[in-house]
């Protein structure tokens, strides 16, 4: 006989819905009204475990921070191309899951100091992991850039992987960041960043990056 699951917490269930709708409608049209609504409990329930609208902001972006210092540890390994390319899907899968943010960037930044503070620190973390990435290409062998080509190219990588999103709304903004539409949109995504390398890459694994993303080019 198998043991009932436990319920989940109602402050998970919580983020998780706020999550949903931030992601879908935007986080400056959704209120807390519409969050309690959507989740069937009370306005004083959802204010019990998070009492500012915020404080779930703060609450999803700190989760998001967490998700990208579990993976960008792992640029430091990537020396061929198809590293770099999973490396950018699972990147972008991240940005995906807390596209809300990216989405409204500049309105978070101008008022709400933690989302600020979090969102530098990040930024300062991906430029970091890029540069190992673009470095790790380099001392793999497939990559020819000279010394004071690289930190150029991994910020401008760091540049497009952060607004893709933006400009993936701004191209199609019914339907862009919508569920269903989230394997296009990473892909292009990793594709376009590294094609910020076809030109310093060797011609087999230019080859190799070109086969790789011929589904999205």
């Amino acid at each position: 006989m198998s043991t009932p699951k436990k319920p989940r917490r109602t402050a998970e269930r919580i983020l998780e819905v706020t999550l949903a709708l931030f992601n879908r409608f935007g986080e400056p049209n959704v209120s807390t009204t519409l969050i309690s609504a959507e989740l069937r409990i009370s306005p004083g329930n959802l204010y019990y475990h998070f009492p500012a609208k915020d404080e779930l902001v703060n609450a999803l972006v700190d989760r998001h921070v967490q998700a990208f210092a579990e993976l960008l540890p792992a640029a430091a390994g990537v020396a061929q191309v198809e590293d770099a390319w999973f490396f950018l899907h699972l990147l972008f899968e991240r940005t995906w899951d807390c596209r809300f943010l990216y989405r409204d960037l500049n309105d978070l930044l101008s008022k709400n100091r933690h989302v600020e503070g979090r969102v530098r620190s990040l930024l300062a973390d991906k430029g970091r992991a890029l540069l190992h990435l673009v470095q790790g290409l380099r001392t793999g062998g497939v990559l020819a850039a000279s010394d004071d080509e690289v930190q150029p190219l991994a910020t401008a990588m760091l540049v497009l992987a952060t607004y893709w999103l933006s400009y993936e709304y701004v191209r199609d903004p019914r339907r862009a960041l919508e569920p269903g539409q989230e394997a296009d949109a990473l892909g292009r995504g990793a594709w376009h960043v590294l094609g910020l390398l076809l030109p310093y890459l060797e011609p087999a694994s230019r080859a190799h990056l070109r086969g790789l993303a011929e589904a999205y080019r």
